[in-house]
């Protein structure tokens, strides 16, 4: 039987970047302490959102992955607290830079590393600015324990939006999928709230991938904009089994069962009703 204890972490970030990462480190041992073994933190935890604006200054924070303070903290706490922690960071690659997230395994090594497909550009979120679209692929991990054996899917935050994501992932065998974030408030409209929106559309990957998902956002204001938390792990049905408002911070644990949640995928039959012959739109060009 594989039933697999997950976490998400939510919690807001200042311009410190240890004290962020220490924040962050405490959560995660919180996580592990409540027998979560995958902790996911938000996206980009080493310090503000910084994409908000466009400033060429900040590319000085991004870091070749073996460097990335996020990383070699987060290595550390895997090999104590015997965790896969998915890492997001500010990837720095020669000329290039990504946002990126660093697949860390019980080991303390990192098992693989994945570029984000889908960079936003919009008021509040300027990641055309800083980031290259992703050149990985979608990327999913095999993982193995006590718990038995399961595979692991994850997109970055905007990826989260796109149900081709959702699906690549499901077809290369995950069985979980993890999405780290950073989201809040729209700058050019003070009346649109995304946070149901956003929830939606991850519960809607759920629903028709009959996979469990695990989300977790950042809190707080920066520079004007607020970030609306809102983190949540639900099951193969879309069902809450845990979640945030919008100003908690601290550890959401929930234990999933993979076993149901396969049985329940292959008796409704959307991976064995597919028609794939039929999908060639969705490869061309709008």
């Amino acid at each position: 039987m594989t039933k697999l204890t997950v976490a998400a972490l939510q919690l807001a970030f200042t311009e410190d970047t240890q004290r962020n990462i220490a924040n962050v480190s405490d959560l995660v041992r919180e996580a592990a302490g409540k027998g979560a073994r995958v902790v996911l933190p938000p996206e980009l935890f080493q310090g503000p959102y910084f994409c908000r604006t466009q400033n060429e200054n900040n590319f000085a924070t991004a870091r070749v992955m073996a460097e990335h303070p996020s990383v070699i903290a987060m290595q550390k706490l895997a090999d104590e607290l015997n965790l896969w922690i998915p890492t997001s960071y500010f990837e720095l690659d020669g000329h290039h830079h990504y946002n990126s997230l660093a697949m860390i395994g019980p080991d303390g090594k990192i098992a693989g590393n994945y570029r984000k497909s889908h960079i936003p550009d919009g008021p509040g979120y300027q990641e055309k600015f800083y980031f290259r679209p992703g050149n990985t692929g979608f990327k999913v991990w095999p993982v193995a324990g006590d718990f038995g054996a399961t595979t692991l899917g994850v997109g970055i935050c905007w990826d989260q939006w796109y149900p081709e994501v959702a699906r690549s992932m499901m077809l290369m065998g995950a069985q979980i999928l993890f999405y780290p974030t950073a989201i809040g408030t729209e700058p050019h409209d003070p009346d649109l709230d995304t946070s149901r929106l956003w929830r939606r559309a991850m519960i809607g990957h759920a629903v028709s991938n009959v996979v469990p998902i695990v989300a977790a956002n950042r809190i707080g204001t920066e520079g004007g904009q607020r970030f609306y938390g809102h983190s949540f792990i639900c099951d193969e049905r879309g069902d809450l089994l845990a979640e945030f408002g919008a100003d908690e911070t601290g550890v959401l644990v929930a234990e999933l069962d993979l076993d149901l949640a396969r049985k329940h995928r292959a008796a409704f039959g959307f991976f064995r009703d597919r028609r794939p012959e039929l999908y060639g739109r969705l490869v061309e060009d709008v």
